[in-house]
């Protein structure tokens, strides 16, 4: 887990011991970063997860993605994009990561 690890609302948090999390990503509640065979997702920097998205496996999720509530993340997410759905599907590149609020400046 990088810096900056923002965890807005209490309630349960799923993380396989295999994922990783880059610097400022803010994590919804009743979320789950799982993996049943491989390894688990790798979360960019400035990344904010909605409430109840699951991401499964080994999935690559690039910097300031923003991640709708409920979303089932099964592929890759490009950097700079707004995911929703299930199974998460692409549905804009305009301004993700706004919610990323509280982030932790490394050169500080």
């Amino acid at each position: 887990m990088g810096y900056g690890l923002y965890i807005g609302h209490g309630g349960p948090i799923v993380i396989n011991p295999t994922a990783v999390i880059g610097n400022n990503c803010n994590l919804s509640q009743f979320i789950t970063i799982g993996s049943n065979e491989e390894k688990a997702a790798i979360i960019g920097d400035n990344t904010y997860i909605g409430p109840n998205v699951c991401i499964v496996e080994n999935v690559k999720i690039g910097n300031n993605v923003t991640i709708g509530a409920g979303s089932v993340v099964t592929k890759d997410i490009p950097d700079n994009a707004t995911a929703v759905g299930n199974y998460a599907k692409v549905i804009n590149y305009n301004n993700p990561g706004r919610y990323v609020n509280n982030r932790w400046n490394i050169n500080s």
